[in-house]
């Protein structure tokens, strides 16, 4: 797969391109029958699959005082388009001028004349350009004058729940996270560095934890989870706690993970937390004692959850 972080691309670069275009945070399964849909229509043609990303997120550059959670940020994001088997992904560097465009400017500017686009695949509720003007509609009309094919993709319901981005981050933050690896077509995960935390887990407690930086990710619910923790390629069973932890009172929520049967040095290593079920709410405990044998039943059940 070839990234084009660019805001240009020369005529004459692909023979036969099909394209779909959107932001795709989380890739899940609504996105990923919008890829296979593109590669199919691409192998017909003998063309090649395009994906149209931006980078920065539009609403970095319009809303920055919003704070965003992404369910995947950019990097994971394009690692998740080459496993999914697509041939380019064009990365439009997004900014307010660039938000200034109208639909039927950015068709004829990007789609056709630097594309030269022959297919293009979008979802059921996509809308684009300067106030959203461009939709499914508008699509099939300019395809009819500049001779390019335009086809949908319908909703994808899983378990009676439309997929989409904004439900799969509203469930991560219910802590329904079988769920969401139903919709996503795999575990959610966070990937993030190993920081220094207090020691608690390991000297007051006798379970000592990794802390673990979670950027710009949704947020889990707060509690106790079933984990799988991935350190350099190996793939672990572990028990994670997101929240402000009350037995002491902690100000900010933090992740930190419990790897069983582990023992090596992993500060400021980069690590990957997949959620696979929730265990149980935080909740605040009366004694360390107390605590320290709610973790122990706690780990229990991660290893008869895992195994």
């Amino acid at each position: 797969m070839e990234v084009i972080e660019d805001s240009r691309i020369s005529l004459g670069k692909f023979c036969s391109p099909v394209v779909t275009i959107g932001n795709f945070d989380g890739v899940h399964r609504g996105h990923q029958a919008l890829i296979k849909k593109v590669r199919e229509k691409a192998s017909e043609l003998g063309g090649e699959s395009i994906i149209i990303t931006f980078h920065p997120h539009p609403v970095e550059v319009l809303f920055p005082r919003k704070k965003l959670h992404f369910i995947t940020p950019y990097r994971q994001k394009l690692e998740l388009f080459e496993m999914y088997g697509v041939d380019y992904v064009w990365v439009i560097p997004f900014s307010k001028m660039f938000a200034e465009i109208g639909a039927r400017d950015f068709i004829r500017e990007y789609l056709v004349g630097m594309l030269g686009i022959r297919w293009i695949v979008v979802g059921y509720d996509y809308h684009f350009g300067k106030g959203r003007e461009g939709n499914f509609e508008l699509l099939k009309g300019q395809g009819r004058i500049y001779g390019f094919g335009v086809e949908s993709v319908s909703e994808v319901m899983i378990g009676g729940i439309v997929v989409s981005s904004t439900s799969i981050r509203k469930l991560i933050q219910e802590g329904q996270v079988r769920t969401v690896a139903n919709l996503l077509g795999r575990p959610y995960e966070i990937r993030g560095r190993v920081v220094r935390g207090r020691d608690r887990g390991g000297r007051l407690l006798g379970f000592p934890t990794a802390n673990v930086d979670i950027g710009d990710y949704v947020p889990p619910k707060t509690g106790v989870y079933a984990v799988e923790v991935v350190v350099d390629g190996i793939t672990y069973k572990a028990a994670a706690n997101y929240g402000l932890n009350p037995t002491f009172g902690n100000t900010r929520p933090t992740l930190e993970v419990h790897i069983i049967d582990f023992d090596k040095y992993i500060y400021n290593k980069l690590i990957t937390v997949r959620f696979i079920s929730y265990i149980r709410g935080e909740r605040k405990f009366p004694t360390v004692d107390d605590l320290i044998n709610q973790i122990k039943r706690d780990v229990e059940a991660v290893r008869s959850i895992l195994s």
